[in-house]
């Protein structure tokens, strides 16, 4: 029998899915009626936060769409802090904040939940000796499988499932319990620097040894790139300590209101594409010269770089997408992709609105599909308000990066296929697969998106 469909999107609106019921799960009996009454809850099962991924890993056509609304902190201890799947990481680190504790990882998205978190992929620059995915500092996870069983994981009762859950994007079950590691607030040096391209690929070795987690701004009409520097401070913070609160107020205001607002202006209402894009390329020099001679401070908060986005995006919202690319080749990778957008932008009439940013993030192989696994990487993130054109850049783009031997997030880059995914993560998929159908045979949580990707039948 045909079930009504009904409509989700994911928070920035371009991606669309139609299950057959919505529904609201406030605690762990709710998720077992979900996965215990099939023809109620039709599968696939797909859980959801805030539902930020800009892929369709949350597809749910046909199935059951969980909006988690589980959202309480459970237990804090010396280095933990354990959470349920639907709280918000921004409330967790303020939660911490208050304590004078913090994430190892402040990433920018602050409205990624905590189960996504766990089975997801996130980025983030890597501090020296750290890494730079949020779930590599997930110490235990509690799930719920297709057969209604309860287990339990960490790193030394399970440490190769514990490895592949990191990357099961809600596909061995319901994660209805997260601990985090923690560790002491400590304060927060920031500073910027302006290259030119060739300058940078000159001195990029000098640069990786400032000792810092390294966040850039790449603009390739200008051939121009700005690095945000990040280091700890080597002084023990305590609940007197001064901290300077501005620096990140400008600098997540610019990123998440004044850019995407000016990109999105100049694309409705200015068709001259030489006006609009000068436009554009001088509020970004005017942003670099700002963060050259005023963003910079010895003692801002960690906590503070993670910026709470609307629950409803709004005009000022963005998209984006992601590859990952070895470390020892970036000196060539990035060049070519300067040269990419140039090239596109002559033949097809479009570039981004927005600028482009990246990460440096050490090698890391705590997530089956980590995009660090084998080495350091660093990105290639280009970022728009889905001006037009921006799908069919993203398909020539996933191309450019895949031939180059880039590395995907299957959350965060949109239309990635299966032969691209398989050029990347090779062989992890097959140990994937074997542990996803061990735990889940009759497919409960397996949606298109990724039976297609694995080569999967449901």
């Amino acid at each position: 029998m045909e079930q009504n469909r009904i409509e989700v999107a994911n928070w920035f609106g371009d991606l669309k899915t139609y299950p057959s019921v919505v529904v609201e799960a406030h605690s762990l009996e709710d998720l077992e009626n979900i996965v215990n009454n099939p023809e109620k809850y039709p599968s696939p099962l797909k859980a959801v936060g805030q539902n930020h991924s800009t892929a369709q890993c949350c597809e749910a056509d046909g199935g059951t769409i969980i909006k988690i609304k589980m959202n309480k902190i459970l237990e804090i201890g010396d280095d933990f802090i354990t959470v349920e799947p639907g709280v918000l990481y921004k409330d967790i680190g303020e939660k911490l904040d208050s304590l004078n504790k913090q994430h190892y990882i402040n990433t920018e998205i602050g409205c990624l939940s905590a189960g996504s978190a766990a089975c997801a992929a996130t980025k983030d620059s890597s501090f020296p000796g750290e890494y730079g995915q949020v779930g590599s500092y997930i110490s235990k996870i509690k799930l719920l499988t297709a057969s209604g069983k309860k287990i339990e994981v960490d790193d030394q009762s399970d440490p190769e499932f514990m490895q592949a859950l990191r990357s099961s994007y809600g596909n061995f079950g319901f994660i209805y319990e997260i601990t985090f590691k923690t560790k002491p607030k400590q304060p927060l040096k920031v500073w910027h620097k302006s290259w030119h391209i060739n300058d940078f690929i000159n001195n990029l070795e000098e640069i990786k040894q400032t000792n810092a987690a390294l966040m850039y701004y790449l603009y390739p009409f200008e051939n121009k790139i700005a690095v945000e520097h990040r280091q700890y401070v080597d002084i023990a913070s305590s609940k007197d300590f001064k901290y300077n609160s501005s620096l990140w107020k400008i600098r997540n205001h610019l990123w998440k209101k004044t850019a995407p607002n000016l990109g999105r202006w100049c694309e409705e209402n200015i068709s001259m594409d030489g006006l609009k894009y000068s436009i554009i390329d001088n509020f970004n020099a005017l942003v670099r010269f700002g963060m050259r001679n005023f963003l910079s401070a010895n003692n801002t908060q960690p906590g503070d770089q993670t910026i709470r986005y609307p629950d409803i995006s709004d005009k000022s919202r963005y998209t984006f997408s992601l590859w990952a690319f070895p470390e020892s080749r970036y000196h060539e990778v990035l060049p070519a992709y300067f040269k990419f957008c140039q090239k596109y932008y002559k033949l097809n009439n479009y570039r981004t609105n927005l600028l482009n940013v990246g990460y440096r993030i050490a090698k890391d192989q705590r997530s089956l599909f980590s995009y660090s696994f084998d080495e350091n990487v660093m990105t290639v993130d280009p970022v728009s308000t889905s001006n037009p054109g921006w799908r069919q850049f993203l398909v020539d783009y996933n191309v450019f990066c895949s031939d180059l031997g880039g590395f995907p997030m299957f959350n965060q880059t949109w239309g990635v296929t299966k032969e691209q995914a398989e050029k990347a993560f090779g062989p992890r998929f097959e140990k994937f697969k074997k542990i996803r159908k061990n735990i889940d045979p009759t497919n409960r949580f397996l949606n298109h998106y990724f039976a297609n990707i694995l080569e999967e039948k449901i």
